[in-house]
């Protein structure tokens, strides 16, 4: 089971207004602390901007950053996802136009960065959540083995090293890079 750091009753407006809101996912009203650190964010932020370039110089839409929640999860109503990254197509939000709280869609595309300290079950619900939203595509980053996991929609699986090739598939088309790339900051 995940960890709960506050129990609720909370809500997503709630989480919004926190100064530190966007250290949380919300999971049925409770408040469950993100895991990072350094790492996280250095293939985090890497994983961004390669797709920030690909993105705006194809004008595919919007790469958004960890404190992007996403509130799209169908008959839970106090749960709230905060992604590493994510990606949500030109022509998916209302005359295209950012959200100023979470996110009311399932994103096409996110990103979770894996943490040292985030437990099996944790990732496997994660992905079990974005799955159940409608989320096409997820790439799943293990810094510590520098391998990423690519979750499609359809249910199919790969696992792809350092030497493969990870791309955007029909999410981001044309979208390529070496999974070696992702970790190519990070320094072991």
């Amino acid at each position: 089971m995940t960890p709960t750091v506050a129990e609720g009753p909370h809500t997503p407006e709630e989480l919004l207004t926190m100064p530190d809101g966007n250290r949380y996912d919300l999971i049925d009203g409770n408040l469950v602390e993100r895991n990072g650190g350094a790492e996280v964010g250095l293939v985090g932020a890497t994983i961004i901007q390669l797709l920030c370039q690909y993105v705006d110089a194809n004008d595919l839409g919007f790469v958004y950053a960890s404190g992007c929640g996403y509130e799209a999860f169908p008959g839970r109503p106090k749960r709230v996802r905060c992604p590493n990254a994510s990606f949500i197509a030109r022509g998916r939000l209302p005359d295209d136009r950012t959200p100023t709280g979470h996110g009311r869609i399932p994103a096409d595309l996110v990103v979770e960065v894996v943490s040292p300290k985030d437990t099996a079950y944790e990732v496997e619900e994660k992905i079990e959540d974005h799955l159940e939203a409608g989320v096409k595509l997820l790439w799943v980053v293990y810094p510590n083995t520098k391998r990423v996991w690519v979750v499609r929609l359809t249910g199919a699986v790969s696992r792809l090293g350092v030497d493969d090739e990870l791309t955007g598939d029909d999410v981001i088309p044309g979208f390529s890079c070496r999974v070696a790339q992702l970790f190519a900051r990070v320094s072991r």
